[in-house]
């Protein structure tokens, strides 16, 4: 009998974090206190894209061997960090009022090439607004996309290292415009970034930018930071489990993951105070202490695969008596 998986795990409750908000302010209303702006994210995304710019400048005329090195062990831990500031203007956690933010996006975006920030906007607040609905979630994978990659490890490994493809692919069974006037803003502020550093630093300082966002989310440990977040990998299952490793010091706390989506109006500098200020709702979860580990898991285990994910048919409401609990 094959081992094969066929099919995601399916549930008919509530999204977790919609009970687990209610009875965590009811507890601990103090919590509150933590929501807010932190406009001193802007000083990180300016600092990690200064930082970015000056390495392509050093390898514009580099062996192959040196960019892909520096790409791997440095780039992708900087390229990662920015897609974390993106996360955070797509909440509106850095500035009040919608257009800096999206500005604030747009800077991060640069040194990733292709013009993503405003379109992770959309698709990504959907995430957390119907987590498990598979027409409204371009977290999960399509059905075509589990069943092509299922739990063979080379594939698994391919599809680490394709990553932005499909999720780029995800994103077309959503019913979301992608083409308003802030998209076409990200697209001209984008494209004139990638032509000044052709322009000015050559096609070597564009490609070893293009080659760390790659491993910033795909075939490097960073990438298990996908698989930690939703991915059913620890008996028993979560839909939702929280990385509590050394690197969220350079990932911006981003492995805070329960926590952020129970309160993601919560600044990344804030998300481990919501643990130490309700910790037996978290200390009770199961977590991750390292991608690393993670990430070999993924690719090598058989029990695991792209079907490893919790599906719902629609968005389930709180029963009476569990908001009555809250």
């Amino acid at each position: 009998m094959s081992n094969k998986p066929t099919d995601f795990t399916w549930s008919n409750e509530p999204n977790p974090h919609h009970v687990r908000v209610r009875q965590i302010l009811k507890q601990h209303p103090e919590v509150k206190e933590l929501i807010g702006k932190n406009p001193y994210t802007i000083y990180m995304i300016i600092g990690l894209v200064a930082a970015q710019v000056g390495l392509s400048y050093w390898l514009r005329d580099a062996s192959w061997w040196l960019i892909f090195l520096i790409a791997y062990g440095v780039g992708a831990f900087i390229s990662h960090a920015l897609w974390v500031m993106i996360h955070e203007t797509a909440h509106g956690l850095i500035f009040k009022g919608k257009a800096p933010n999206l500005f604030a996006g747009m800077i991060a975006n640069w040194p990733h090439i292709f013009p993503s920030s405003v379109s992770f906007q959309r698709y990504h607040l959907k995430h957390h607004a119907h987590q498990g609905e598979h027409e409204l979630d371009a977290d999960l994978p399509d059905f075509w996309e589990a069943a092509l990659v299922s739990n063979n490890p080379i594939k698994k490994m391919l599809w680490f290292l394709f990553f932005p493809v499909f999720q780029i692919c995800r994103t077309a069974r959503l019913n979301i415009s992608l083409l308003d006037r802030w998209i076409v803003v990200n697209w001209i502020v984008q494209i004139a970034f990638d032509v000044a550093i052709v322009a000015f630093l050559g096609p070597k300082a564009l490609l070893y930018m293009l080659i760390s966002f790659f491993f910033s989310v795909g075939l490097h440990p960073l990438g298990a930071r996908w698989i930690q977040e939703h991915y059913l990998t620890l008996d028993p299952i979560q839909e939702t489990y929280s990385y509590y490793g050394p690197l969220n010091t350079v990932a911006f706390n981003v492995g805070y993951h329960n926590e952020h989506h129970d309160f993601p109006s919560i600044p990344w500098n804030k998300l481990p105070q919501i643990k130490s200020k309700a910790p037996a709702f978290y200390d009770t979860l199961l977590s991750h202490a390292s991608w690393t580990k993670l990430f070999f898991k993924f690719i090598f285990d058989p029990k695991l695969s792209l079907y490893s994910r919790v599906l719902r048919k629609e968005k389930v409401k709180i029963a009476k008596e569990e908001a009555a609990a809250a």
